[in-house]
């Protein structure tokens, strides 16, 4: 078995989906069970497939490549089929499998309309190969195509079967992403011809950029249209402007796999390829990126407290929530990105329930409208109580993985990677720590106004208010149970994603300079970036150094706690 899964597991999870969607579409369309029960075996398979990686994975080595495949594809422009699974794309691979089932056997009587559950399962199953394809890849261009399957099927399951205004927001939608894969592809062209490298393989081109293969000005610049192609997919402020406007339009389901796992290309973008390749260009950026957090943190927060539709509000909190994540990652740690990706899969998990738990409520009223909700716990307690768990889950209580995902992050901004200003993060910590603050007030706001007091007259002997259906607990039992078991137990995520964090992370970025000599320093190469030489002490005149450059004696005891506590 051990072998099979060496030689076929990835390729297997990756294209099954694809499989399934072509054996639906040799079947008529009326036959709609037999679609749903297609989709659905097809979803299991891969999950099932998921399980047996996640058993054979071993743990005690995450940092290196598993089930990896090294194939020629595209000979003629050296691309290959090379994929593998480490522990930055073990958890995000292990959601997308558990979210793409859930979500069809959530559909299996919630279909909007047009409804034709042929076109929108298979779309479905597109969208989990793209999705998987993702977070396997390591070659550039294959990492670019997977990244571009996504496009067209979640472009189609909001202009079809999207609410009121579905063309304006799904062509927004693709006209934005599409616009930061233009700006990424340049990217990875760039860095394709100026290193000079024979291969797209991610590792190759960190060790050709390493090697000296690419000037500092033409990295600074290749970061920058990563961090546009990657940023817009977050979102990250200020391109995120088209996500409110998808979700908000976008059928439960849609709403549920774009929050779950869609936003996840981006940030997992920044930690496979922006940063690992181009780790100075990367020192260079991390304060904007950090300042684009936070703003993104308090911006998302206000614009919650504004809204007066359920989904729209939590599509806001999306912002605010990645925030964080972006927060982490831009501390180019190994305890920053790894509080990230807990911030990935706990984003996924608890907003995914939220728009769940939103499709179901808009169902039974026929509206999301904030004011015109009330009574959840009157009518439908069952409900009422997963939505309450929920926010709380949302707002970061401790116990559940809303937490792990929001402090961590704000803890990381403490002590930043070398070369990254010290002072600069710190006021970063405060503000996100605010930004806690604010989350807590709108999600309270939110469920208060919602789930308590009396329903309103005009549905209060609705019969159509019903509580959750057998359907909807099992969509979201598996979810629940998670939240909780993530919330008690964040090394399930930690372990699995440390020694993969550290490894794909520069020696420049996490080496504590105060145990090496001059000599040792300058071997390493990254002195000017990093600033290494202040650090150490041993410079000829030290203190004028750090004068000059505004750190002092502070700066490097501040720099060797960071390095004490990262090793």
């Amino acid at each position: 078995m051990e072998n099979l899964l060496d030689g076929w597991g990835i390729t297997l999870a990756t294209f099954s989906p694809l499989v399934g969607a072509a054996v639906m579409m040799l079947i008529p369309r009326e036959r709609e069970d037999q679609h749903k029960l297609i989709a659905l075996v097809t979803s299991l398979w891969v999950a099932f497939v998921g399980v047996l990686l996640l058993i054979q994975f071993d743990l005690d080595h995450t940092d290196r490549l598993q089930f990896g495949v090294d194939k020629v594809w595209i000979d003629v422009i050296s691309s290959r089929f090379s994929v593998g699974i480490d522990g930055m794309s073990l958890p995000l691979i292990l959601l997308t499998m558990l979210i793409v089932p859930l979500c069809i056997i959530y559909s299996w009587n919630h279909f909007p309309d047009p409804v034709n559950p042929k076109a929108f399962l298979i779309l479905i199953l597109i969208l989990e190969t793209g999705m998987i394809g993702t977070f396997v890849a390591q070659d550039l261009v294959l990492f670019f195509v997977f990244f571009e399957v996504v496009l067209l099927p979640m472009f189609f399951m909001i202009a079809v079967w999207g609410g009121e205004d579905r063309r304006y927001a799904s062509l927004k939608f693709f006209l934005y992403t599409l616009f930061g894969s233009a700006l990424m592809l340049v990217s990875f062209l760039a860095l394709f011809f100026l290193t000079g490298a024979e291969t797209f393989s991610i590792a190759g081109l960190s060790e050709a950029v390493a090697a000296g293969g690419v000037s500092r000005t033409a990295q600074l610049w290749i970061f920058g249209g990563m961090f546009l192609g990657f940023g817009i997919k977050v979102p990250m402020f200020p391109f995120h402007t088209w996500l409110p406007d998808a979700h908000t339009q976008a059928p439960t389901v849609g709403s549920v796999i774009l929050a779950a796992v869609l936003l996840k290309l981006g940030t997992y973008g920044f930690i496979r390829i922006a940063i690992p390749v181009l780790p100075d260009a990367a020192v260079t950026w991390a304060p904007w990126i950090g300042l684009l957090a936070v703003v993104g943190i308090i911006y998302g927060a206000l614009g919650c407290l504004a809204q007066t539709d359920v989904k729209r509000l939590i599509a806001f909190s999306s912002v605010a929530h990645m925030g964080f994540v972006m927060l982490g990652i831009a501390t180019l740690t190994d305890f920053g990105i790894n509080a990230a990706i807990m911030g990935m899969v706990a984003h996924g998990l608890i907003t995914g329930m939220l728009f769940f738990l939103a499709g179901s409520m808009k169902e039974r009223y026929h509206t999301l409208e904030i004011s015109r909700l009330g009574g959840l716990l009157v009518q439908a307690p069952r409900m009422g109580w997963i939505f309450g768990f929920c926010v709380m889950a949302s707002l970061g209580l401790p116990g559940l993985a809303g937490f792990w995902g929001e402090f961590p992050a704000i803890l990381s901004a403490y002590n930043p990677a070398n070369g990254v200003p010290i002072e600069t993060f710190r006021t970063y910590m405060v503000i996100a720590a605010l930004g806690t603050v604010l989350a807590a007030g709108y999600l309270l706001w939110l469920l208060q106004r919602t789930a308590f007091g009396n329903p309103p007259a005009e549905f209060a002997d609705d019969p159509a208010i019903t509580d959750t259906t057998r359907h909807e607990w099992i969509a979201w039992a598996p979810i629940l149970a998670l939240i909780v078991a993530i919330g008690i137990y964040p090394n399930l995520i930690f372990r699995v994603s440390d020694g993969a964090v550290d490894a794909s992370l520069s020696d420049c970025l996490t080496v504590d300079a105060h145990q090496l000599t001059d000599e040792e320093v300058e071997a390493l190469g990254c002195s000017d970036v990093y600033r290494l030489g202040e650090v150490t002490g041993h410079d000829d005149d030290p203190g004028d150094d750090h004068d000059d450059d505004g750190h002092g004696d502070d700066h490097a005891e501040e720099t060797n706690e960071h390095a004490a506590a990262g090793n």
